[in-house]
């Protein structure tokens, strides 16, 4: 079997050292151990005899099989990370991933959702049922301050400041995102009206199911598509849909692009800037629209 002594203490520095998230964590080491598995077949068993080779090749094999460009992109982004942590710990073997060029591929335009949208949708629940309160409390974050729902579901109660109307979000990158008072009084009737009439004793999640533990990602998505089923919404309409409309929405009224950034949770500024794309292409089309000459 292929060495995985590196691999184990890299999920482990990951985890604890750098804080990454669970799903950026789990495509690591899996894009990682995908190509040990490939040396394994090889017949190499450690990482020091990993060549370019190798990783060449392993490319290649990859795209021969159909892979799109944003996968192999992904796995030579995964390895690079990986083989850079090696480095840093003492690993003396070469790094047989420094020379390579990443993929590119085509960065997909995200789709925004019109003001008139994000009200469809965040009028839905019923605030006077009490899991309607909650969803009204979960789609109002999310819209307010851009969260994934994976960082929305980690939330914490003491992740929550009505006082101030700021959430801290400890997933991944921790920051810290106001909300604007719409969502903080939605929160605070959640809190206060349906909070303790589900979550079991001890539970220090904010957002609850029904059985009173820590609400799900999948269960999210099982109550989001149940209110595009109500409103008669047939458009593929994703949580993050809601993500991208917040940042986009942002810059159309005046945000700049580092505190954007900051508040996504967003390494590298580059990840930020294809909303502003987006924005200016939808000036464009206003402008080639409206402009008597144009």
């Amino acid at each position: 079997m292929f060495d995985t002594n590196y691999i184990d203490t890299y999920r482990d520095f990951l985890t604890n050292e750098q804080r990454v998230s669970a799903n950026t964590i789990s495509s690591y080491i899996r894009d990682i151990t995908q190509f040990a598995n490939h040396q394994w077949s090889g017949g190499k068993g450690a990482f020091d005899h990993v060549t370019v080779e190798d990783v060449q090749y392993y490319i290649n094999l990859l795209q021969e099989n159909g892979r799109s460009s944003a996968t192999v992109s992904r796995m030579i982004a995964s390895l690079k990370a990986f083989f850079r942590y090696m480095k840093d710990d003492g690993f003396e073997g070469p790094n047989p991933v420094a020379e390579i060029s990443s993929i590119t591929s085509p960065k997909k335009v995200p789709h925004i959702l019109s003001n008139s949208e994000i009200e469809v949708l965040l009028d839905q629940p019923d605030v006077n049922d009490i899991k309607g309160c909650r969803d009204k409390a979960m789609f109002e974050t999310l819209y307010a301050t851009g969260i994934r729902v994976s960082e929305l579901i980690s939330l914490d109660i003491t992740d929550i400041n009505l006082v101030t109307g700021a959430i801290t979000c400890r997933n991944g990158r921790e920051r810290t995102i106001p909300i604007y008072p719409t969502a903080v009084r939605a929160i605070s009737h959640y809190i206060s009206y349906s909070r303790p009439c589900m979550a079991v004793t001890g539970e220090i999640s904010l957002f609850v199911n029904t059985g009173g533990g820590r609400m799900s990602r999948q269960g999210f998505w099982k109550i989001m598509k149940g209110y595009l089923e109500k409103a008669n919404i047939s458009e593929d309409i994703t949580p993050q849909m809601l993500r991208h409309s917040f940042a986009a929405h942002l810059l159309e009224n005046g945000a700049d692009l580092r505190s954007l950034q900051k508040m996504l949770g967003h390494a590298d500024i580059a990840s930020t800037q294809v909303y502003a794309r987006v924005v200016n292409q939808q000036l464009k089309d206003v402008y080639q629209k409206a402009h008597p000459r144009a």
